[in-house]
């Protein structure tokens, strides 16, 4: 297995009589499809940290070299990307996005010696049974999310009519799941459970259902391709139906789906982290590069920090002493302080609720 190799890759190149080497990484996600929008936070975000950690000498005197892998949130060529990873050589995984991609693609690292920190999977199994002690995340669990949402949605709609709907994936179901299950021990009753196949235009049949039952809050499990059209199909139909879902809405191709039907849309997400100082110079140098620093862009860039730290506190990129680096370690980052606790799920603040106002999302006013 890799982790029994020496640690690192390295290149020689015949540039002015010296040789010089380099560690290869990754960073992975759905760079094409339907959910290419949180592909591309990624690739900027890994990016960006790549380039300031090389310009700041690199790590342990080497140079960082970027891959990117195309998972297209598919299980199966999330192992295919695994795979090509080992075979390049690769020593950490930025990835992946998607719950259903990571948990496999997990195997494949943990077999092959691979750090794995994800910026975005927040299904509870990616950590609760990851294969192997190098499986991290730096971003919160659904079990976290669906508790604040859950409590939110008793507190906020105890006296209406809610329905829970899921896209049948690891992340939408697990997270519509987590949320139901709040809501019912804060003494809720779900009007409605349901699963919806994603990919698909035409939600008018579960629109009008709906409308039948006259629901007046639903809770999407899914991503923001569906959750626009649903949203867009509603007000369509006339229905002034609230709609909450998750932090796979925080990418501005929401509001693009949805127009004005997106007003008032309702969704958890941990606290802005462009909104840490300590992120400002990532987030300006993004911007000027005509990229995107929103949804999970910071995230990508902290867990590349996370790894760095710990790879130069190890001395070294071997797979066990990064490990026990990055469990004991503590991580200042653009999100702000982290740890990873046992289990590798980072210690963060929680979740908080966030409302899409003229085409922009923001902190909800209570």
């Amino acid at each position: 297995m890799k982790k029994s190799l020496l640690a690192g890759v390295a290149l020689s190149f015949a540039m002015t009589g010296a040789a010089y080497a380099e560690i290869v990484i990754a960073v992975a996600g759905p760079m094409t499809g339907q959910y290419a929008s949180f592909g591309e936070q990624m690739k900027a975000g890994a990016e960006q940290a790549v380039a300031d950690i090389n310009d700041a000498g690199g790590v342990n005197g080497e140079m960082l070299r970027l891959e990117v892998g195309d998972d297209a949130c598919d299980p199966k060529q999330a192992v295919a990307v695994a795979n090509q990873f080992a075979g390049s050589g690769v020593v950490f995984v930025a990835g992946h996005f998607c719950s259903g991609s990571s948990i496999p693609a997990s195997n494949v690292y943990a077999e092959e010696g691979i750090i794995q920190i994800s910026p975005a999977s927040t299904n509870p199994a990616f950590t609760d049974e990851r294969p192997g002690p190098g499986v991290y995340r730096v971003c919160g669990r659904d079990d976290q999310q669906g508790a604040v949402a859950g409590q939110f949605l008793m507190d906020n709609f105890g006296d209406k009519k809610v329905a829970f709907v899921h896209d049948k994936t690891a992340y939408g179901k697990g997270l519509a799941d987590a949320t139901m299950a709040a809501y019912e021990a804060a003494g809720g009753t779900p009007a409605l459970y349901e699963a919806y196949t994603a990919g698909e235009k035409d939600y008018t049949a579960l629109v009008s259902k709906l409308k039948q039952e006259g629901i007046d809050v639903l809770y999407v499990g899914g991503y923001h391709t569906e959750a626009g059209l649903m949203a867009r199909q509603m007000r369509e139909q006339g229905m002034d139906t609230v709609l909450v879902s998750g932090d796979a809405l925080v990418t501005d191709e929401y509001w693009a789906i949805t127009g004005e039907a997106g007003e008032g849309t309702l969704m958890t997400f941990s606290p802005d982290p462009r909104k840490n100082e300590v992120a400002k110079p990532v987030v300006d140098a993004l911007l000027a590069a005509g990229k995107t620093a929103e949804g999970y862009a910071l995230y990508t860039y902290a867990a590349i920090q996370a790894w760095t730290d710990a790879v130069e506190a190890a001395g070294s990129t071997d797979y066990d002493a990064v490990v026990s680096a990055l469990d004991d370690g503590t991580f200042e980052t653009v999100l702000g302080t982290l740890e990873f606790d046992e289990k590798g799920d980072v210690t963060l603040p929680g979740y908080v609720f966030y409302e899409w106002k003229d085409g922009q999302y923001g902190y909800l006013e209570e």
